[in-house]
């Protein structure tokens, strides 16, 4: 395969090597990987994240595996295995479904390979759509509210929600982001404002729980969040927590945006209900570990709920910001994603 780099995933000297995003902002550690066993610890553990990202590093490790003269069978057993690691992220089956076409070509081989390589390409040109589809929504002045992380680390290219708000800072400059610190593992707080830093635009932190005061105060504009999954009637599931922002932002009469590529849609989800929900270890939500230590405030008995994402209603959204388009409740009642 040829040289292939994005901020968090490149195949480079002819590996595959991912940056631990567990341990961002402190420390920044690139793994490299060559076998599924490692992949899917990855991205079990969140070092590799990001539905669009998660489908693109699992692509570039079975390409590899093809370089390195596995068997046809072999690399449908690593499709499906990989496949297996994140039932929510719509976007992972979508690749493994791409490469299982080119794996039955004759010269197999070259077709997955050359796949591999046309998706990681195809999501930069998907992310540089988003964005500027997205920045259309914004003025100059805006205090907008993300959720998550959605930027460079979650794609090869410049993001979904956060490119569309790095798109937008750059057309107008003035642009202030408000960040979920997003619980439990703060992506928000170690993510997104990384990036944010990075960028150099505007932010503050918030806590999860102190986005109504600030609506309520008038103080955001618009909320700009990704999504995992998005089902055929428009609800879609992301981070645990955007339902909330959504309840909140409708109550409010502030605009709730979705930002996602065309690859996130599963038209063969016809609803919300559908999107199967991961839950995640209880140690997430008892307490916290990685670069910044560990520590453990619950009870070693205590019960846990920790759902790795929430779903919201199509009737809370005001728009959908695909590569493809913007389009509005109206729009997608009439069944408009399944012609996009």
């Amino acid at each position: 395969m040829k040289t292939l780099i994005a901020r968090s995933l490149k195949f480079e000297s002819g590996v595959v090597q991912v940056l631990d995003q567990y341990l961002l902002p402190h420390q920044q550690v690139w793994h490299e990987c060559r076998d599924v066993a490692t992949m899917s610890e990855l991205i079990l553990t969140l070092k590799v994240r990001g539905a669009p990202l998660i489908g693109l590093a699992a692509s570039l490790l079975i390409g590899y595996l093809v370089e390195q003269g596995e068997d046809k069978d072999a690399i449908a057993r690593s499709i499906d295995e990989l496949e297996a690691t994140r039932p929510t992220a719509v976007n992972l089956m979508h690749c493994m479904a791409k490469l299982r076409e080119a794996l039955q070509a004759i010269d197999w081989q070259q077709q997955v390979i050359t796949t591999a390589e046309q998706l990681f390409e195809e999501d930069t040109a998907l992310c540089d759509r988003m964005a500027n589809i997205g920045a259309e929504l914004v003025n100059a002045g805006d205090n907008i509210l993300t959720h998550c992380n959605t930027g460079a680390l979650a794609t090869a290219g410049v993001g979904t929600a956060l490119g569309v708000i790095y798109y937008a800072a750059k057309q107008h400059g003035d642009i202030h982001v408000w960040v979920d610190e997003t619980r439990p593992l703060l992506q928000g707080g170690r993510l997104t404002a990384f990036e944010l830093d990075a960028w150099q635009i505007p932010y503050t932190l918030i806590c999860d729980n102190m986005a109504a005061s600030l609506m309520a105060a008038g103080k955001v504009d618009k909320v700009f969040v990704g999504a995992d999954r998005i089902a055929a009637n428009g609800d879609f599931a992301n981070k645990v927590g955007t339902y909330n922002l959504a309840v909140l932002a409708h109550f409010h009469n502030i605009p709730f945006y979705v930002v996602a590529p065309i690859t996130t849609l599963d038209r063969s989800c016809p609803n919300g209900a559908a999107i199967p929900i991961e839950q995640r270890a209880k140690s997430e939500v008892t307490g916290v570990s990685g670069s910044f230590g560990d520590c453990q405030w619950a009870p070693n008995n205590a019960e846990v709920y920790n759902p790795a994402f929430d779903v919201t209603p199509a009737s809370l959204i005001t728009g959908w910001v695909l590569d493809t388009g913007l389009f509005t409740g109206d729009e997608v009642a009439l069944g408009v994603f399944s012609q996009s």
